[in-house]
């Protein structure tokens, strides 16, 4: 079923994982196009409630810190956008208090991204999709967007019938501690620790002065889940389930992109 509820000029806007890294660029981004909000709301976990997030301000927000509130079902009252990045699991479990709050899910992990009832939303290439959302909107892996932006050109003029990438993603792709993993390494490598001495947590292996062609689990055809990502969410923003996609994923020792 479309949703129907109208969107104020003035929304109130939550953001879900607002400790973590994506979360901080969801408040940096609300900033930066000032964003008309009459509220944003930080959530977090249990533990993090309480604590303070900078926000730079924006809409009716003005800048200064936010209290991080722990999220739960009633957090998302009133709210008419919610940014979520706090990992697949936690978006499957606020989805139906999300929605039923009134509230549009903008979420970017991949527990919606190949639902038959959820769009997956690049909008330089695919925006008319939102238009049949039901209350959650998907975002595509960092990957794929990047590559159906290039794409969506060149696709107008000609379908594409095959495409062959490799992508060299930074730290920040795994989280804040895979980024500090990365500067602690790098430091104590430089300092002549040994490799069998390194902290190894975020990474399968030493992420410092090194590449791994590893971004989350092996499938059994020997890809990773990270390259099934884009072949998959491909077929899906480009609306064409015929293109094929032969996809290299590898993590390179850069803190962000």
């Amino acid at each position: 079923m479309a949703w129907t509820k109208e969107m104020p000029a003035n929304p109130v806007v939550a953001v879900a994982g607002a400790t973590g890294a994506v979360g901080q660029e969801f408040l940096r981004v609300l900033h930066d196009v000032d964003f008309p909000a009459a509220e944003v709301r930080a959530l977090a976990s249990a533990r993090s409630a309480g604590k303070t997030v900078p926000f730079e301000g924006c809409g009716q927000v003005p800048a200064g810190e936010l209290t991080v509130q722990e999220m739960t079902p009633e957090a998302f009252e009133g709210v008419d956008i919610a940014l979520f990045s706090a990992g697949a699991g936690v978006s499957k479990a606020m989805r139906e208090a999300v929605t039923a709050a009134g509230a549009v899910m903008i979420d970017n992990s991949s527990a919606f991204r190949m639902d038959e009832d959820v769009p997956l939303v690049v909008p330089e290439v695919n925006p008319q999709d939102v238009a049949w959302h039901s209350g959650v909107i998907a975002n595509p892996n960092c990957s794929t967007i990047q590559m159906v932006v290039a794409l969506k050109p060149l696709y107008d003029l000609s379908p594409i019938k095959r495409v062959v990438v490799s992508t060299y993603q930074a730290a920040s792709g795994a989280g804040a501690p895979a980024m500090a993993e990365l500067f602690d390494q790098t430091r104590d490598y430089l300092n002549g620790t040994p490799d069998e001495e390194l902290t190894i947590e975020a990474f399968a292996h030493r992420i410092a002065f090194n590449t791994i062609p590893h971004i989350d689990v092996f499938m059994d055809d020997g890809s990773t889940k990270e390259e099934w990502k884009m072949v998959v969410e491909t077929k899906k923003i480009m609306n064409d389930p015929a293109i094929e996609v032969a996809a290299t994923c590898v993590r390179v020792p850069v803190l962000r992109c």
